[in-house]
């Protein structure tokens, strides 16, 4: 476990790069620093030149990469919304493997995990990104094993973390790691956010992720079930209704959307749970059968394997007097 006491973080800057993606582990850093923390903050690009973010922020930095210290306690790597050119940038691409391979660990913010993997140290290892990109890192990068689904991943000294806001969550995940969990949850509060989110990567709703499918019949599917979660969609029921045979709905399922009828449809019901329990003030066993489930306990089973929460704990966690609630809602 790397100290806290004098220990370097640095941040790896480019062009393009997203301007949360350097401020949120910086902030999070700078606060712990409040709670005992030893953490010595450090920017750096190529040669030392300020770099222009993708939101057109100009950020200043404190020195070029070899001006850094030659031995890192944690490396940030943030991501650029375009990602293409950072996986191009030879010249990166040395700097990032050299200060990796020396820093005590590695943690690359979002669409981070793609100049990262160009370096080959993702090879074999498990690794997050932003939903939307995790497809992009899949197929660019085929030895690193993509998890779409976390908010962040550790695989030895190296650490990866879905959206901008995500690499907060990382951060005081590493706090954690060098201060303990009271200084973490300080961290926290100081910052007005989650020690730890519930759940996966949810920002999108189940039917908007999946978005419109080739074919007309499965597209009718996914409506279907959006429209009305609490409607019996067995695999044979949703096959009759567009005339085709169950084999070829979920062969159809497996080719356009990369999941199957039956998880689908959990997913859409626990979306639909999730807004009734924030929205209303239903009883459980009410809430069960409007969003299908048909029983509490089947709730309670697929919201915890699902988002590691009871349906209780998310209603309290996620219900505001103002009316409008903080919705988590699941992956497809």
């Amino acid at each position: 476990m790397p100290s806290a006491s004098s220990h370097t973080v640095a941040v790896l800057l480019y062009e393009g790069v997203q301007l949360l993606d350097v401020a949120g582990p910086l902030d999070a850093f700078a606060a712990a620093n409040e709670y005992g923390g030893g953490y010595d903050l450090r920017t750096a690009s190529l040669n030392g030149a300020a770099v222009r973010t993708s939101s057109g922020v100009l950020l200043g930095v404190d020195c070029s990469v070899d001006g850094l210290p030659g031995e890192l306690g944690t490396l940030i790597v943030p991501g650029a919304p375009d990602w293409r050119p950072s996986v191009l940038d030879r010249d990166l691409r040395q700097a990032l493997t050299a200060l990796a391979t020396g820093a005590r660990r590695t943690a690359a913010v979002c669409a981070g995990a793609f100049p990262l993997a160009s370096t080959g140290l993702l090879d074999g290892r498990r690794a997050a990104t932003h939903w939307e990109l995790a497809r992009h890192l899949a197929d660019r990068f085929p030895r690193v094993q993509v998890d779409a689904d976390s908010i962040f991943v550790r695989d030895g000294t190296f650490y990866t973390s879905a959206g901008v806001t995500s690499g907060i969550d990382l951060t005081l995940a590493l706090i954690e790691e060098d201060l303990g969990a009271d200084a973490a949850r300080a961290v926290a509060r100081h910052l007005v956010v989650f020690l730890a989110r519930p759940g996966g990567q949810s920002q999108f709703s189940v039917r908007a992720r999946i978005g419109q499918p080739r074919t007309p019949a499965l597209r009718t599917v996914l409506d279907l079930v959006t429209e009305n979660p609490a409607a019996e969609h067995t695999l044979d029921s949703l096959a009759r209704q567009v005339g085709l045979s169950p084999r070829h709905l979920t062969r159809l399922f497996r080719a356009e959307t990369d999941t199957s009828p039956a998880r689908f449809v959990e997913h859409v019901r626990l979306e639909a749970a999730c807004t009734l329990l924030v929205t209303g003030t239903d009883p459980l066993d009410a809430v069960a059968r409007h969003a299908g489930f048909g029983s509490p306990e089947t709730m309670r089973r697929v919201f915890q394997r699902e988002l590691g929460i009871t349906p209780g704990a998310y209603r309290t966690r996620f219900s505001t007097t103002a009316g409008s609630p903080h919705r988590h809602i699941p992956n497809a």
